[in-house]
């Protein structure tokens, strides 16, 4: 299956289990895979054979900027929701949730949760 990688798409969002998270928000970037049959793109160089980044960056600034959530996998399972049932050339996506900043003491580079949903 043919892949479109989107990466390192970031937003401000609100999403945490603690209130201070939910208020006052942070950063989350999201890594995507979308994937489907690209061929027909290729071969005829037409954007309505393929899907448009721009959209499903737009969809997922929705989700991660909008309603606040608890969980990081609320999050991924929304984005992979939307895409699965608003592009229907997309068989597979990978969603990747990615918070740089969690309040955990330690030292780390970020924390991030990745699911695969398809088409069933």
């Amino acid at each position: 299956m043919d892949k479109i990688y989107m990466n390192q798409l970031a937003f401000y969002g609100y999403h945490g289990v603690f209130q201070e998270e939910q208020k006052l928000g942070q950063r989350f970037i999201v890594d995507l895979v979308l994937q489907l049959d690209l061929k027909e793109a290729g071969t005829s160089d037409e954007l309505n054979a393929t899907i448009n980044y721009g959209e499903v960056y737009n969809r997922v600034r929705n989700i991660v900027e909008g309603e606040s959530l608890k969980l990081l996998e609320s999050v991924a399972e929304k984005v992979a929701i939307e895409l699965l049932a608003n592009y229907e050339r997309l068989q597979e996506c990978k969603v990747k949730v990615i918070k740089p900043d969690p309040p955990i003491p330690g030292h780390y580079q970020s924390v991030a949760i990745e699911i695969t949903r398809s088409r069933q």
